[in-house]
This record gives structure tokens, sequence and C-alpha cells, in this order.
């Protein structure tokens, strides 16, 4: 800690010795894990959180187990030792020479595969496709036409002077037996991974967003928009068009229709419908009462 706390003038509140051996914001935590917090609102579960080291703006004593930064603006700081432990890293030719490529994986022209990507066996990497830096992409993956895997996180913080980016050194974690449409997104983790899960197969023109989970054998339909941190557990069915919040979960099972949108977290094993979604049972009983309404008042 003595070193990370050097290298942004932070004071010490601990033991200098104390280990440090990760980075995630506050969503992502595990043991060991250094977090940032600067507002009163998140003190509390910066504090409680699973992360052991905590970069902060305010001076309070350690839980137990736990050691503080003292920063001025640990958002800043965050920001520095992101650049300085993952820093961006210039591609020079179409597919870095550290990227793993498995056999029988076959990358079209014009694709592009970045430094220290890791992509495994007999999958089909189509023209035109771009995989970011550190990039993992399981066996039998397809990879449609135009597709971009490992983009940055959505996710400023608003200052006097304007936006100020939170930069990512996560990664995208596809697993076996994955096909992803063309011209979809997907964004790498703040510090975390996001993870698409074995079997699971998206229609084009869809976006994820960062440190989103999504379970296996689900199908994603074209124009789905899933926002960051959000779990979409195995054997979900988003239909065409769906729109989902950030900070959900999305039952085992579930059928989303097309053209719903929820900012809530929905029950595993049910068929939605509508914005905000519900049970389609009870939305189609819903617009039949209100036709039946319409017809009444007609009638008169």
């Amino acid at each position: 800690m003595q070193e990370i706390a050097d290298l942004i003038h932070g004071r010490i509140i601990g033991d200098p010795d104390f280990p440090v051996t990760g980075i995630n914001e506050i969503h992502m935590v595990g043991p060991g894990d250094l977090t940032f917090v600067d507002h009163p609102k998140y003190y509390n579960k910066a504090l409680t959180s699973n992360a052991t080291t905590i970069l902060i703006n305010k001076e309070v004593s350690p839980p137990g187990g736990k050691a503080l930064i003292i920063s001025k603006k640990p958002f800043d700081d965050y920001v520095f030792l992101v650049k300085k432990f993952r820093p961006f890293e210039q591609a020079f030719t179409s597919i870095s020479p550290s990227a793993k490529i498995g056999a029988g994986t076959v990358i079209q022209p014009g694709a592009f595969i970045g430094n220290h990507v890791e992509i495994g066996t007999n999958c089909l990497i189509h023209a035109n496709v771009s995989i970011y830096d550190h990039s993992v992409i399981g066996s039998n993956v397809i990879i449609h036409s135009g597709s971009v895997i490992g983009t940055d996180a959505y996710y400023y913080q608003k200052r006097p002077e304007g936006y100020k980016k939170l930069e990512s050194c996560g990664r995208v974690v596809i697993e076996d037996n994955v096909e992803i449409g063309a011209l979809t997104t997907i964004d790498k983790g703040v510090s975390g991974d996001t993870i698409i899960s074995r079997g699971t197969k998206f229609d084009n023109h869809v976006q994820v967003g960062h440190d989103t989970y999504i379970g296996k054998n689900c199908l994603i339909g074209a124009y789905c928009a899933i926002a960051g941190v959000t779990r979409i557990e195995d054997d979900v069915l988003l239909w065409a068009g769906c729109l989902i919040n950030k900070d959900l979960v999305i039952g085992k099972g579930a059928v989303l229709l097309a053209g719903s949108g929820t900012e809530r977290s929905l029950e595993g094993g049910k068929t939605y419908w509508g914005i905000p979604a519900i049970e389609a049972r009870k939305k189609w009983k819903e617009i039949a009462t209100i036709k039946q309404l319409i017809d009444d008042r007609q009638k008169k």
C-alpha cells in the first residue's frame, strides 16, 4: 500500500505494508482489491464492501482487516492507477503478435485482434470485427462482421468543467459455443469482466454494457440494449428491441417479448411484455379492459 500511496501522494491509515492485489470499482470488489469512494452517500457501502483497501476523501477509522488511503480526489487518483497498471498499448498490426489464437480458428480479412487477446479453437471471426486488448474468446465462437468486443465502459463523473471519464481496465470474456450477430457492441468491465456464457446466441445490433453477466443458452434478439452491471441468468429469451436498465437481475428462463423494457429486476420462468414490463397475461388483460371501456363509452 505504501507504493500506491506514494504514486498518488496519499496518506495511509493502517499498515503501509498492507497488500493490494487488485483494483476494482465498488460493484465488483473482492478481498485484496482497492476501490474508491468520494461521496458521502457511498462511504458506508465502500467501507463495508469486500474491498480491503479504500481510497477515500474522508478521514475515518478503517474497519477490521482493512486499510485506507486518504486522497483529495479519489476518482482522479483511481483513474491514474488504472492508467499506470493497465496503460493503453498502441497496435501496429491488424493481428497483434501477443494475441493467442487456437488451432482451426479463421480470421477473415479486415478483422482487428488487439494486444493480449486470447481466442480458442475452431472460431470464425468475420471481416471487420474488432476485438480490443485483453479480451478472451472461447472455442467454437462465431463473431459476425462489424461487431466490436471490448469497448470502454460508458462511465463518467459530472464536473463543473465537463465530464471526467472513469477509465476501463476490465475485460470481455466470451465462453464456448457463443454466436455474436453483426454490428454488436460489448463493453468491457470497468475493472471486472463482462461475461457472455456458454451457448448464448446474439442477433444483430445488440449493445451490452460494462460488467454485465449473461448466462448460458440465452437468446438475445436484434436491437436489444442491456445496461451495465446487469445479470441475465441462464435460458433467458429477449425478443427484438428489449431495453434492460442497469443493476438488474433477469431471472432464469424469463422471456421478454419484443419491444419490452424494464427498470426493475424480473423473476425467472415468466413471460413479460410492455414498458414497464409486466407479466404478459396481465398486460393483455389491461389492454382488453381498456378496449372494453372505450367500446362501452362509444355505445353510449
